[in-house]
């Protein structure tokens, strides 16, 4: 590498470290335990939704089959 291109690769570094330490607003811990217990209680609802759909079509698959056999 070129000793310009490597200047931009440290100066994109720095940046970057600027902004995480700096720039962004980081949640607090509080914070993040709530929204970590939405997003699981919202994926468990989820997941018994979908399985009640599953359940719910394979059994009125099998009785639209039971009238086809003989």
């Amino acid at each position: 590498m070129t000793s310009d291109a490597m200047k931009k690769l440290r100066a994109f570094f720095l940046e970057y470290y600027d902004e995480l330490q700096n720039k962004v607003t980081w949640p607090k811990f509080e914070e993040l335990q709530g929204n970590t217990i939405a997003v699981l209680v919202a994926s468990l609802l989820l997941a018994i939704v979908v399985f009640g759909m599953d359940y719910g079509f394979s059994e009125g698959m099998k009785a639209l089959y039971s009238l086809f056999q003989s």
